[in-house]
């Protein structure tokens, strides 16, 4: 691929005017005020609102959600990420039972559960994730449970808490490229994350792994294709491509944003190296038209074993 062109210079300019493939046009119809209306009663969070999700309204529009558990505070503070940071008070033991009541209420096929980083639980909230699982299978055993975890700050016991209750996707975020992981992941280490993945297939082979890669914060075209590489070394499944978009003035600027061709490419090149889904865009987030990568994945891997 031919050295790929900077949209615009971050360099002197500090924070760049975000180009028209970048602009949403917001429609709260009757999914979205659903999903809000049932969120709101069961006294849940979604990642969709607390990290300022693009995609919000089309998801919710669609009936699809990221349920966010063990509350709304994170114990860490990613130069990315637009949840509060500080110190968790909140530790709901309900909270798997009202997840899965309003996976009902909704109707939802696929469910994708994440949580914010919970650094001050011995598990990190390993345990939570279990029975958010297995509540949700006990009301609707057709649908599919995707997990989007953190790194448990690298407890093999934590993540096999996890994998015991038998999900459909194993998802941990690897977010950007080695150099820069230290100075945009607040904890996280590059190599532990990738062990986490390794892992997980160790544990269950037939549970697919998933992992995200976010660009625009100063990597280069090289890096992310080693990136890549890394994540297949681990036999990682899907891979989610998507542009950094600045949340706050507090975190970090962006540095050039990628055409929606240099996301194509992109594409090209995770398929090329034998991810079995690899959906890559602007917009694209982790949990973006997760139903559709879940099933690819699944049935490949389902004929590899």
């Amino acid at each position: 691929m031919e050295e790929m062109n900077t949209v615009s210079d971050n360099s002197t300019k500090g924070i760049l005017r975000r180009p028209e493939w970048l602009k949403v046009q917001l429609q709260a119809g009757e999914g979205f005020r659903e999903i809000k209306k049932v969120m709101r009663q069961e006294g849940l969070h979604t990642v969709c609102e607390e990290a300022r999700c693009p995609n919000l309204y089309e998801c919710w529009a669609h009936k699809t959600a990221t349920f966010m558990i063990l509350g709304s505070v994170c114990t860490r503070a990613c130069r990315f990420c637009a949840v509060t940071s500080g110190r968790p008070t909140e530790l709901d033991l309900a909270e798997p039972v009202r997840v899965a009541q309003a996976v009902l209420q909704m109707g939802l096929r696929h469910v994708v559960v994440t949580s914010v980083a919970r650094d001050d639980l011995e598990d990190g909230g390993a345990f939570i994730f279990a029975q958010t699982i297995a509540a949700i299978r006990k009301i609707d055993a057709t649908c599919k449970v995707e997990v989007l975890i953190p790194d448990f700050m690298g407890s093999e016991a934590s993540l096999q808490i996890v994998m015991n209750a038998q999900p459909d996707i194993l998802n941990h975020n690897i977010e950007t490229v080695r150099r820069l992981s230290d100075q945009v992941r607040s904890k996280a280490k590059y190599d532990r994350s990738l062990q986490l993945l390794q892992r997980a297939r160790e544990m269950s082979e037939t549970t697919p792994t998933k992992s995200s890669i976010m660009v625009g914060v100063g990597e280069t075209y090289d890096e992310i294709l080693a990136t890549m590489d890394d994540l297949r070394s681990r036999d990682v499944t899907i891979l989610t491509i998507g542009q950094y978009l600045q949340p706050t003035r507090k975190h970090l600027r962006v540095e050039r944003y990628y055409t929606p061709q240099e996301f194509r490419e992109l594409r090209k090149e995770g398929l090329a190296r034998g991810f079995r889904h690899v959906e890559s865009g602007p917009l694209v987030r982790s949990s973006y038209h997760a139903h559709e990568q879940a099933q690819q994945a699944t049935q490949f891997v389902e004929k590899q074993v």
